[in-house]
């Protein structure tokens, strides 16, 4: 399929006012690009609750979760450049790891959230990474790694950037600036530079009442002792999402959920890997790597989030026979979504890439119908 910009505009500029004048959203942007290039930017209204500050082209926000897919692609990228393949055992790079069982994960059972590693039993600070590392480090799998898969909320940003620190000897951050961020001049940052925090829009927690999906996670995620709770809870600290809106924050590479950026620089991104890990004529992924984006290595029911999700190395996937499709309708298609919203998406197939963003957020950990029914009508 070929995209159009007029006839998208017509299409998707309807339902993104409708967000605002009947969905409650406070402040978003979206942004769709094919085969490499930008198709269409809308944004609107406001990046305060007081509405006294519109959102402008160069608004940035907190993307949560969706941090997680830019963090896998910079160690993909180091996996490929190193000749080092996903069946690699994290422990060859990384001994201490080896320790509780754990000397065979994989580095696939690591990034598609097998590894059993998705809470923590030492009451570890989230600002504390040596602490972190230590405490993953002494941990025992949950389950049998390999044998099931759970959502890593919190600790898979940890795993991931200190396999990319015993790799490469720079932190996810520094790799995402200088193999990503500045080549492509994305206005996405993980540690907010002091210069660009004037552009920050506010991002507010969800509303009270409204239908918190899915139900039965949060029902466990609100029941001390379950593996839902220990999950959101460890590492501890950084719970509130005002806590987020401080300088001090903001300013921390925080893997699992402290990018913040543009919709505009996140489908772009996705462009590059939805264009075969090419823009501008400059390749930064070879085939193989886009491949491991787009190969399912878990499926089934999660056992965080209690309902059937998928998992490639590092992104996410729709299930087969998933009744909502986050990603379009492709079986390629794979991204990242962050918590309350925000939602970013590669489909190869049709060389299309999609991010939505906002400052509202939803009870919803899961990409929410504000940005889904964008994401349908871009296909329609």
């Amino acid at each position: 399929m070929q995209l159009a910009a007029d006839e998208l505009r017509h299409r998707l500029n309807p339902l993104f006012q409708e967000n605002f004048t009947r969905n409650g959203e406070l402040g978003a942007a979206i942004s769709v690009w094919q085969n490499g290039k930008l198709i269409l930017d809308l944004h609107g209204g406001f990046r305060d609750s007081k509405r006294e500050t519109p959102w402008t082209p160069d608004t940035i926000v907190l993307v949560w979760s969706a941090t997680k897919g830019l963090a896998s692609a910079c160690l993909l990228h180091l996996l490929h450049g190193r000749g080092l393949e996903l069946t690699r055992r994290v422990a060859e790079f990384w001994p201490e790891f080896a320790q509780a069982s754990k000397s065979e994960i994989t580095i696939a059972q690591l990034l598609s959230h097998q590894a059993g590693l998705c809470a923590l039993d030492d009451p570890v600070d989230v600002l504390d990474y040596p602490a972190v590392i230590a405490a993953l480090e002494k941990q025992a799998p949950l389950w049998p790694p390999g044998a099931a898969h759970g959502y890593h909320a919190r600790t898979f940003g940890f795993l991931v950037d200190e396999l990319v620190r015993r790799l490469s000897g720079n932190t996810v951050s520094e790799s995402w600036r200088k193999t990503f961020g500045d080549p492509l001049d994305l206005d996405i940052w993980i540690g907010l530079p002091e210069s660009e925090e004037d552009r920050v829009a506010t991002t507010y927690a969800a509303r009270a009442g409204g239908t918190a999906t899915p139900a039965e996670f949060y029902r466990d995620l609100a029941t001390p002792g379950t593996l839902a709770r220990k999950t959101f809870t460890s590492p501890r600290g950084l719970h509130a999402v005002s806590a987020m809106n401080n300088r001090e924050n903001r300013a921390l590479p925080i893997v699992s959920f402290g990018g913040i950026g543009s919709a505009s620089s996140l489908a772009k991104f996705y462009g590059m890997l939805a264009n075969g890990g090419e823009l501008d004529g400059r390749r930064f992924f070879a085939r193989e790597t886009i491949a491991q984006m787009t190969t399912t290595l878990a499926s089934g029911i999660d056992r965080v989030f209690q309902i059937p999700t998928a998992f490639s190395a590092g992104f996410m996937k729709d299930p087969p026979d998933s009744s909502r499709r986050l990603f379009g309708p492709s079986p390629l298609a794979f991204g990242h979504p962050g918590a309350g919203g925000s939602h970013a998406f590669a489909d190869p197939e049709n060389g299309i890439s999609f991010a939505y963003v906002m400052n509202q957020m939803e009870q919803s950990l899961l990409p929410n119908e504000k940005s889904l029914r964008l994401v349908d009508a871009i296909y329609r």
